[in-house]
């Protein structure tokens, strides 16, 4: 598959995402900002948080370009330093796969979204097909070597149950392309309760 036919699938995923954000957003893994131009009016202030300082010079360009209020900042998504229980929506796009500790982060993501709050994501991550899946396997150990830190092999909706969030909406699917590198899911959960209470 080509750059740009695979740029335009993984784009029509970035917007069927994005458009769910509501309120003030919590963006985990804002890289470079390309989805900052995404969000509409229903959302009134963006929070893009990432380890990288190169990434976050790069969208700092981009948020000078969008006309809701952006913050960016530095930091590590297993150890927010921000508040409990304010943000609306959590955002993660293609994320998940590099933190190291992924445990760690989504608690940490539950602790700063309100009740009722929804944390949104798409991500790739373990196949259902068992050949598939071995594959993912072995591949993880050099592929996390070679690019920044990703995990072909982890099951994003387990992890995000695991964490105390309750899955409200979820789609599994391959996009065209090698199938270890390819299989999506995209969804919302819920934070049902507070973090603070377990």
């Amino acid at each position: 598959m080509s750059t740009s036919m695979r740029n335009q699938l993984l784009d029509h995923y970035r917007q069927r995402t994005i458009e769910i954000a509501r309120g003030l957003v919590l963006e985990v893994g804002v890289g470079s900002g390309v989805n900052l131009p995404l969000y509409g009016p229903a959302v009134t202030r963006i929070v893009g948080l990432d380890p990288s300082p190169e990434l976050l010079r790069l969208a700092s360009k981009r948020a000078a370009d969008v006309v809701i209020p952006v913050s960016l900042l530095r930091a590590s998504a297993e150890d927010l330093p921000l508040a409990d229980a304010v943000f609306d929506t959590i955002v993660m796009t293609w994320t998940l796969c590099s933190i190291p500790n992924p445990m760690a982060a989504l608690t940490e993501m539950r602790r700063v979204l309100r009740r009722g709050g929804r944390l949104i994501f798409v991500e790739h991550g373990l196949s259902p097909e068992i050949r598939t899946a071995r594959w993912q396997h072995r591949l993880t150990p050099y592929w996390k070597r070679i690019s920044g830190g990703c995990h072909l092999d982890r099951k994003t909706d387990d992890l995000i149950r695991a964490a105390g969030f309750q899955i409200d909406a979820i789609e599994m699917a391959y996009i065209q392309g090698p199938k270890p590198w390819t299989f999506m899911y995209q969804g919302s959960a819920k934070n049902v309760r507070s973090a603070l209470s377990g």
